[in-house]
């Protein structure tokens, strides 16, 4: 159970650290159904072809199934602890949008990820609306199954994505290494904090679970990182995820239109 004046904490610190986290925040239970639906997600094939689809343009083929048609996944993405944590004032604010929701599992042996961030609006924009990643550890963090590093205060450097692309994954001074968490733990970055994924020393026999959702404050058109974004909010609003609370979570006129990245200037 997290403890909530540990979060107070960590949400006077999070404009200067860019981070907080939260062990143990989802219950026993969900954690179950959402292990079960990562690895359906996985084994029949669906994760595979989000991929691809990814490598159409706009109005290819989108996938029959998206993440937010998965029930607990569509649970997650509108978990109300989280939402409320993400709307107070030091992370977006009341009026935010749903971005975009990744579901994974990898071996525990995989190869790391170099350092980045994941902001989406250009690097020169003095980010004035802030961005969010949660990574949800389904099954938790240990040394063997490679550890997540954390620069703090480095989502106020105005630089592009990949700044640190050529570090790989190496240890840099400063850094927070996160590699021991309970199952059912949540870090919340913002998304201009640059990460690595490391790859562990010992990598444990087993799997790696996560599964990652970014939301964003309106009030600038963000975006999208998958062509077939409208299918993903479509998804949500047809399950009626959103609600009466959060009537601009699935909101389309958030959006600019899709541009791969090779097409067009990235953050």
């Amino acid at each position: 159970m997290v403890n909530v004046a540990t979060v107070d904490s960590q949400l006077r610190g999070f404009r200067e650290r860019g981070y907080l986290v939260l062990p143990g925040w989802l219950s026993d239970d969900f954690v179950q159904r959402l292990a079960q639906e990562v690895d359906f997600w996985v084994d029949a094939g669906w994760r595979q072809r989000s991929i691809d689809a990814c490598g159409r343009p706009a109005d290819g083929e989108a996938p029959e199934v998206v993440e937010l048609d998965l029930a607990a996944h569509g649970e997650l993405a509108v978990h109300p602890q989280l939402l409320e944590l993400i709307s107070r004032n030091e992370l977006l604010g009341r009026s935010f949008v749903f971005h975009h929701l990744h579901s994974d599992r990898r071996p525990c042996a995989g190869g790391g990820k170099s350092w980045h961030h994941d902001y989406e609006q250009p690097a020169g924009g003095g980010r004035r609306h802030p961005m969010v990643h949660t990574l949800h550890y389904i099954h938790g963090l240990r040394p063997g199954m490679g550890g997540l590093a954390v620069l703090p205060g480095s989502h106020r450097e105005p630089l592009g994505k990949d700044a640190r692309g050529h570090l790989g994954t190496d240890a840099l001074p400063g850094e927070v290494l996160i590699d021991d968490l309970p199952p059912g733990s949540t870090v919340i970055l913002h998304s201009a904090l640059f990460h690595t994924r490391r790859a562990p020393v010992a990598p444990e026999t087993g799997a790696r679970y996560m599964i990652d959702a970014s939301y964003c404050r309106t009030g600038v058109q963000w975006p999208p990182v998958k062509p077939y974004w409208r299918q993903i909010l479509n998804a949500a609003n047809r399950r009626g995820l959103a609600r009466d609370r959060w009537p601009e979570l699935f909101a389309a006129r958030h959006f600019t239109e899709y541009v791969r990245p090779a097409e067009g200037a990235r953050a």
